[in-house]
């Protein structure tokens, strides 16, 4: 399974959203279906993670327009799995 880190522009600010499956078949849209969260971690406190909660916590899909996206990256699995995976082992 192929999972999508899509960095893009929304209100002045720069976010990174990660999510399962992209559509990029509209011409002037990329959606951004199946988003992957930041987990909440009791030990840690990420503002930036907070705050992409918020925004996206409850987003069944995002059309985001393609002039507001500067890269999208794809990967064969999660890679932040993969470092954690390195970290712990």
């Amino acid at each position: 399974m192929s999972v999508f880190r899509v960095h893009f522009s929304w209100k002045e600010k720069e976010y990174s959203l990660k999510a399962e499956s992209l559509d990029m078949t509209h011409p002037y849209f990329v959606a951004i279906k199946d988003l992957i969260l930041p987990e909440k971690n009791s030990l840690l406190i990420n503002p930036a993670d907070d705050e992409i909660r918020k925004f996206f916590g409850e987003v069944r899909q995002l059309m985001l327009p393609f002039q507001s996206v500067s890269l999208i990256e794809e990967y064969r699995e999660d890679p932040d799995l993969k470092k954690e995976k390195s970290v712990s082992g």
